[in-house]
């Protein structure tokens, strides 16, 4: 069972974000260890990649692309992303990952 890494900031929340770029489809695909795997049909070069995964979650999230940032990892496939004014609580069901009762977030896809 994966658990996704995320930590509830004053202006958001922050999240563990693996991208999978040249995928064939732009995509949440669910928890890959602590990440959240995402596959995006953009080239990992000149921040194509960054572009889409912002994309794919402010679709995914309902929130505005101005609010998604990439904080670290920006020229490698493991990110820390942060989402503004976003709980852990209120993106989870959006990404389809229910809430364990040990407080842990398990994937449910």
């Amino acid at each position: 069972m994966s658990t996704l890494a995320f930590r509830d900031t004053p202006g958001g929340v922050e999240l563990a974000v693996k991208v999978v770029p040249g995928a064939s489809r732009d995509r949440v695909m669910g928890v890959l260890g602590d990440a959240l795997k995402i596959a995006v049909t953009a080239p990992p070069e000149k921040g194509k990649a960054n572009q889409a995964v912002i994309e794919v979650l402010a679709r995914v999230l309902g929130v505005k692309r101005s609010g998604i940032q990439i904080v670290a990892g920006h020229t490698q496939s493991r990110k820390t992303v942060r989402i503004a004014d976003l709980t852990g609580a209120q993106m989870l069901p959006a990404l389809g990952i229910k809430p364990s009762p040990a407080g842990r977030e398990d994937c449910a896809r």
